[in-house]
């Protein structure tokens, strides 16, 4: 039966016979086994570039091209994000993982350890870098879909990436320390608390995330606000850690997922998925300009079609028209309320109010400046330009109309106004 020293001898022949070889052409016997060494790494580097080289033009090249000549997007998504490219640098690692140890054999045995440890190391960063970009490709192709941004996986994503980090550096530090990677795991029972504190940002972002989905709180391109946060514009991102806003001033605001959760926001959603989006306007209509309506103004206001049939139910034929009292016991209408009637129709006619919704055209409680007028309806039409543009027509229509009633909306003395009325009393 072969001795170990025979077997090793007869396993790495070619080496010995080498190292043989050197001796007698006059080298000492340390040169001659350092040369054997030298020539064996070079060779092992020649055959990494070899493989490396195989793995990166047959490999990779057909993944490209199958990729390519498929009408599926996921394959293409794996080869943008270099998934196989890194999968391609496993083999030359494999191989000078499986034969360092011929060349060092019988040189240094703790150099063999050292650098099989290196090796391992490498291949581990490779494993967590292809897992990564696999994970990285798995959210993107996710995003395709229709229901992704009501229901984002990053999160989740992120939480499996920093799992995959842990472990790797648990199997790092146990390639270093020579130990097996089951024993370290289970000592860090006793380090949970320090865990705890170094992921607290990462456990609450999860904790969040998965309430702001699961209740379907906020989801990617959702219209928010936050004004304690200066926050106002549309969610391009959720995240783990943080959930990016574009801001319409086109600045870009972050905030923690847990922040949304504890604090409250306002979520335009709701509006965006309605049937119409609401206006809440208001003008003060100056009180000393309301009166009853007499015989001119009710012939005036007839001609206008929207409201000419309630003009018509009122009579003041056999009244006096500029007697106070008499037009009070006549029930006469007030041009205040002939404009609101008017306004009311105005609104229920136009052709981009919601009928469906509410709509009200309503007096407030009077102020000092004098009678708000509150217009209060629903737009079928909810982009924020075209919004504007028509609830700004809408707006000044109604203005345009107020002299019509013999109505004025209230406006504070300005300099000019003093100026007309000095030059007027001169």
């Amino acid at each position: 039966m072969e001795t170990i020293s025979e077997q090793i001898i007869h396993k790495y022949q070619f080496l010995e016979n080498l190292e043989s070889w050197l001796f007698n052409m006059g080298f000492s016997e340390n040169l001659a086994q350092l040369a054997k060494v030298s020539i064996a790494l070079v060779g092992i580097l020649i055959l990494a570039f070899i493989a490396d080289f195989i793995a990166k033009r047959i490999f990779l090249t057909s993944m490209e091209r199958i990729a390519h000549f498929t009408k599926t997007d996921w394959d293409d998504i794996l080869v943008e994000k270099r998934f196989f490219h890194q999968l391609a640098h496993f083999a030359p690692a494999i191989l000078v993982y499986l034969t360092i140890g011929v060349a060092l054999y019988d040189y240094s045995p703790k150099l063999t350890i050292v650098f099989q440890a290196l090796v391992k190391i490498y291949m581990v960063y490779l494993s967590v870098s292809t897992l990564s970009i696999l994970l990285d490709s798995i959210n993107i192709i996710y995003q395709k879909y229709p229901f992704a941004a009501s229901r984002p996986i990053k999160g989740y994503l992120q939480v499996i990436k920093i799992i995959l980090y842990i472990f790797a550096g648990i199997i790092v530090v146990a390639i270093l320390i020579n130990r097996d990677p089951s024993s370290l795991i289970l000592g860090l029972g006793a380090s949970t608390a320090i865990l705890m504190l170094v992921f607290k940002d990462a456990i609450n972002g999860l904790v969040a995330s998965i309430q702001l989905s699961a209740n379907k709180m906020l989801k990617i391109g959702d219209w928010i606000e936050m004004p304690n946060r200066n926050l106002d514009g549309n969610v391009i991102d959720i995240s783990l850690t943080t959930v990016k806003v574009q801001n319409w001033d086109k600045t870009i605001t972050t905030v923690p997922p847990y922040a949304l959760v504890n604090e409250s926001f306002k979520n335009w959603r709701g509006m965006e998925e309605s049937d119409g989006r609401r206006v809440m306007k208001s003008l003060i209509i100056d009180s000393k300009t309301i009166k009853f309506c007499n015989r001119e103004l009710l012939e005036r206001l007839s001609k206008i079609n929207l409201i000419k049939n309630i003009v018509a139910e009122v009579n003041l034929n056999d009244v006096d028209d500029q007697d106070q009292i008499a037009l009070i016991n006549a029930g006469a209408q007030t041009n205040l309320n002939l404009f609101r009637r008017y306004v009311y129709e105005y609104l229920s006619h136009h052709p981009q109010v919601n009928k469906s919704l509410t709509l009200i055209v309503r007096l407030k409680q009077p102020t000092e400046f004098g009678i708000p007028f509150e217009m209060y309806f629903f737009l079928k039409e909810k982009r924020w330009t075209q919004y504007e543009i028509i609830q700004s027509k809408i707006i000044d229509h109604i203005f345009a109309a107020l002299p019509v009633f013999d109505l004025k909306v209230y406006q504070r003395l300005t300099s000019d106004d003093i100026r007309a009325l000095v030059n007027k009393l001169n």
